[in-house]
């Protein structure tokens, strides 16, 4: 059965609609918001007989996606097209203002994800249907596939330790749609809101080779600057938390998070300290160690050597491969080599300025005290993530929308 998405499916069906009759309606969306023929979402919408569109909403690196990473700012504007407001939920405020509910009565949400926890979309979901469980307003969620697929892993956030990349107590890896998770916030929150999924139809998380996306049918569109391709998403809720660290995740080259280095650094010493403290954590890929040097970010103009994951070829083993603990072993392996490097950054982390920003996107400073414990091992925090994988598997079964 051929993949179609939820705003496919609103576009052509009019049952689908009957609800937004006689509605002010507004969209949440990025670039990779777009139909089947690569219409943006919010051009298609403004074509519907019955469908007023009042306003459109941006998240982190704005609608038209062209804002960089952390704490970079997208400003509201006018959108030129439509004669409407398009409100930043990344600028000066990250949860809407009273102001900005009261241009609509039904906001649909048509956002491409990664799956990760510490995408801020996810945190964006959760803001609005908080803020429309508080006005009164709707939510339907369009939705889209998770492009990584079912897999679950990484340690869950811990209380207390929220914020815009950390909305609730996630494994790294969730193994949801936002439609899902929609569902999943609007229990766990006991928000008293409005709300529906228009669901895909076809989506096939376990066919090969996607695994989640569809390869050869739909075209990949960035939702955000260096989210390039899947191979990116894939290797993302590892290669995520190099933004915690002084290591370069690739900004500034043509493949960002999908390797990794730094000019201080023997690459083939550290892939060789990886194998030999736990090969199995380096299983569904192909490592190769490169060089690299970043045009901008972390050492820019200077020479890198690293290591590349790579998801691409038939090697890959979508079962098998884990991003998550392959990205611990790498800091454990280079702290093993080099145990004074200065691994850890310390910088304002989507704004939370009281915590390492490897805390921050680890939810806890769990995997950052195994890094930096000589004592520690791989079979230490497999344990304490595999709790947590385990819980998460039989926490989120309800909440499934997909066979397969």
């Amino acid at each position: 059965m051929k993949l179609k998405l939820g705003i496919d499916r609103l576009l052509a069906e009019p049952a689908l609609r009957a609800g937004l009759r006689g509605k002010r309606v507004a969209l949440l969306a990025h670039p990779a918001s777009v139909t089947a023929d690569l219409t943006h979402s919010l051009d298609a919408l403004a074509t519907l007989d019955g469908v007023k569109l009042t306003a459109a909403f941006g998240p982190q690196h704005g609608l038209r996606g062209d804002k960089q990473d952390n704490m970079v700012e997208s400003p509201t504007f006018n959108d030129p097209v439509h004669g409407i407001p398009v409100w930043s939920l990344y600028g000066e405020v990250r949860r809407p203002k009273p102001k900005m509910m009261d241009t609509f009565d039904v906001l649909l949400v048509d956002l491409q994800d990664l799956g990760c926890r510490i995408y801020t979309f996810i945190t964006t979901l959760r803001y609005v249907l908080e803020a429309a469980a508080a006005h009164g307003k709707a939510v339907w969620v369009l939705d889209r596939p998770n492009p990584v697929g079912r897999p679950v892993e990484g340690l869950k956030l811990r209380a207390g330790a929220e914020s815009f990349v950390g909305a609730g107590p996630l494994p790294m890896r969730h193994g949801l749609t936002l439609g899902e998770l929609a569902h999943w916030f609007v229990q766990t929150l006991e928000l008293q809101v409005d709300y529906r999924v228009i669901e895909m139809r076809g989506w096939q998380p376990g066919t090969a080779p996607g695994f989640g996306w569809p390869l050869y049918e739909r075209t990949w569109i960035n939702p955000s600057p260096n989210a390039a391709n899947l191979w990116m998403a894939r290797a993302y809720a590892g290669t995520v938390m190099l933004e915690g660290t002084t290591l370069s995740e690739g900004r500034g080259t043509t493949r960002p998070l999908e390797l990794f280095g730094a000019p201080d650094v023997d690459a083939r010493k550290w892939l060789a300290e990886m194998q030999s403290l736990s090969s199995d954590w380096l299983k569904g890929c192909r490592l190769r160690v490169c060089w690299f040097e970043p045009t901008f970010h972390k050492h820019v103009g200077k020479l890198c050597a690293g290591i590349q994951i790579h998801t691409e070829d038939s090697s890959y083993d979508h079962a098998a491969f884990r991003p998550w603990r392959l990205q611990a072993l790498a800091f454990k392996a280079l702290r093993r080599l080099q145990p004074g490097y200065a691994l850890w950054r310390d910088f304002p982390y989507e704004y939370v300025r009281d915590r390492l920003a490897i805390d921050v996107i680890n939810g806890s400073p769990l995997l950052r005290e195994w890094v930096d414990d000589d004592d520690a091992t791989p079979a230490d925090l497999d344990a304490l993530a595999s709790a947590d994988e385990n819980a998460w598997l039989q926490e989120r079964a309800a909440f499934l929308m997909y066979p397969g």
